[in-house]
């Protein structure tokens, strides 16, 4: 999961520009500092209302991994000093979220994120491969936690690993057509618009719906898909996979390798059987031209809704 900037924060763009965002309506953290033991402090506002992040009166579950994301890329550059133009990528994400914590309240909330870094390796050609751990309190209850392994690639190494998609700009213009989504419904949303899942001909088979003028999922371009659309994908595969409504409460994702905007991406999920509390663990995998670039394991629960 990557994304990239070279642009120079100034005083009034600093915490848009370091979270990697073009739209300021999309920045969610709105202050940061430092704590002993090597330790940061995030603090992040989950608006009241937003167009992909809630629906009806709860947030999405992957509003805190954006939340984790967006606190990691500010911490990148603020404290492991990894230039702007570095490229940014998610090789595993462990995470949980209470679903209590989900619910809107007037006026939002706000979350104070606290990360540690384990691992900070720099290699000799400027990559550096970190692994942080997070934990998130609202009003000083503790409501989800993440484990995220991640690697930052100079723009000359990125590049020679990307080859001839390093173009972000001529990699959105070989985009597949989109495709048709499912129900909203099938998948808890109510705006087709948020459906990242289209039907195929096979039971618990969908097609990766990759939408590039999505102003959320694709806030600037990409050189491939993002892998909050993979995540999102993966929970809503889970939601159509289960009979009834479910908020996603885990993931355990690996990425595998970049999904490319030319070819189809195609998604799978796998139910387990549903505990005594309703929890369901659901196996998703994401494959293009028959290769793995995803797999997870997402724990449900009923939804408090």
């Amino acid at each position: 999961m990557t994304s990239s900037t070279t642009a120079v924060p100034s005083a009034a763009t600093d915490l848009q520009t370091l979270v990697r965002k073009d739209r300021s309506d999309e920045a969610l953290v709105v202050d940061w500092g430092e704590l002993p033991d090597r330790r940061q402090q995030v603090t992040v506002h989950w608006p009241q209302s937003h167009t992909f992040y809630c629906e009806g009166d709860r947030y999405t579950p992957l509003l805190f991994t954006e939340s984790v994301r967006q606190a990691l890329a500010l911490l990148s550059y603020r404290v492991h000093d990894i230039p702007l133009g570095y490229r940014l990528g998610w090789e595993r994400i462990r995470s949980w979220i209470n679903p209590a914590a989900l619910g809107i309240h007037d006026g939002g909330k706000e979350v104070t994120v606290l990360v540690t870094h384990s691992t900070v390796t720099r290699r000799r050609m400027g990559s550096a491969y970190l692994v942080s751990r997070i934990a998130a309190r609202i009003s000083g209850q503790l409501v989800g936690g993440a484990e995220v392994h991640y690697s930052a690639h100079p723009p000359l190494i990125y590049d020679r690993l990307r080859g001839p998609y390093a173009s972000a700009k001529e990699s959105f213009s070989r985009a597949i057509p989109l495709t048709s989504p499912v129900p909203p419904t099938l998948v808890g949303r109510q705006d087709p618009r948020n459906v990242v899942l289209s039907p195929t001909a096979r039971p618990l088979h969908w097609q990766l719906r990759v939408d590039t003028s999505h102003s959320v999922l694709f806030d600037h371009p990409h050189d491939h898909v993002p892998g909050m659309v993979l995540l999102e994908a993966a929970a809503q595969a889970v939601q159509a996979s289960q009979p009834s409504r479910v908020t996603t409460t885990s993931f355990d994702a690996q990425f595998f390798r970049y999904v490319e905007l030319d070819h189809p991406c195609f998604i799978t999920a796998d139910p387990g059987p549903t505990d005594q509390q309703g929890r369901t663990s659901v196996q998703i995998t994401a494959t293009q031209q028959d290769k793995p670039v995803l797999k997870a394991s997402v724990t449900t629960a009923p939804c408090p809704c």
